[in-house]
């Protein structure tokens, strides 16, 4: 299974783990990363991850989220398809980042896009038919498939 995490997913490990849900989404992403490490998923991301991940101001989290993105021969490129797809998206009511991560999941085959951004998700799911990949909370996508394999 292909799955490409948004940089909301990246980095939530590196966000504030008081809060019940940002710790538990943390320990769903670690748990992604295992089942990647351990062959069971393929991860991939796309250059406009790279671009986000950029602007994060802080430099030893920005290195630490790098860390996290798969080779570079699994991030898709924004290609002229890409922004083309994405803006397409972002007239049926993506940001435009959010759009172009869509698009990017979907030009690399993506069968799930995670992200931790529920306007994201609330956006995706209000039309699931118009998108190529489907988009989850990494939290509710874990428990999902943790519970299909258990029965």
């Amino acid at each position: 299974m292909r799955i490409y995490l948004d940089v909301s997913c990246l980095n939530r490990p590196f966000d504030d783990q008081r809060q019940p849900r940002i710790r538990l989404e943390a320990e769903a992403v670690a748990i992604i990363f295992e089942r990647v490490d351990a062959g069971i998923l393929d991860h991939v991301s796309s250059q406009m991850a790279e671009i986000e991940i950029a602007a994060i101001a802080d430099e030893e989290r920005r290195r630490r989220v790098i860390e996290l993105l798969p080779a570079p021969d699994a991030r898709i490129a924004l290609s002229e398809a890409v922004l083309n797809r994405a803006e397409i998206l972002s007239k049926i009511g993506f940001k435009p980042a959010d759009a172009a991560h869509v698009a990017s999941a979907e030009a690399g085959g993506a069968d799930v896009l995670l992200t931790c951004d529920d306007r994201m998700m609330r956006c995706a799911h209000r039309q699931p038919a118009t998108l190529d990949v489907r988009v989850e909370n990494p939290l509710q996508w874990v428990e999902e498939k943790t519970h299909a394999s258990d029965t």
